[in-house]
């Protein structure tokens, strides 16, 4: 179970190169246990999307499948940016087409988790940066909300992973 004194998603229009949604929490497992859940595929489709042809490698490209809107195909393309054992992952998430306003309109950013030790278990911090406001609002707002969710998710399946090597 999360910290009950976590501090969810926190939307940030402070930084210059855009928006950012950053979601903070303590886990109550190990940061291997963490990582196991954050860097393999079939575990990830459990608690985000599943990924099409994912590695956790740096330069490695791989894609998720979300609702398509307009002319968006719904295609999620991304890069992995950094491999930090234990400690940092981050990949670049990009998806929408320019003819379309709101939902599926461009998008390129960043998804950074850092993990770092506790007394509690691990911190578990996820930034998702580089939102274009006004263009990227929709994104913004909806994936500000959707991160508490994912988080959530991603909790129970660590916890999932913690009692199957116990």
């Amino acid at each position: 179970m999360t910290n009950p004194a976590r501090s969810l998603a926190e939307p940030d229009t402070s930084e210059s190169d855009g928006g950012q949604i950053v979601v903070d929490e303590v886990f109550p497992h190990a940061p291997q246990t963490v990582w196991k859940a954050l860097t393999n595929g079939a575990l990830m489709g459990r608690w985000l999307m599943a990924p099409t042809d994912f590695a956790p490698v740096e330069g490695h490209r791989f894609t998720f499948q979300t609702t398509p809107g307009g002319q968006w195909d719904g295609v999620i393309r991304c890069q992995v940016l950094e491999v930090a054992e234990n400690e940092r992952f981050a990949y670049a998430w990009s998806g929408g087409h320019e003819a379309n306003v709101g939902y599926g309109a461009p998008l390129e950013t960043v998804v950074t988790w850092t993990l770092t030790a506790s007394e509690a278990g691990t911190r578990v911090r996820m930034v998702h940066s580089g939102f274009v406001l006004p263009r990227n609002a929709t994104a913004f707002e909806g994936m500000g909300k959707g991160w508490k969710t994912v988080m959530q998710r991603l909790e129970t399946c660590t916890a999932e992973q913690d009692e199957t090597q116990h």
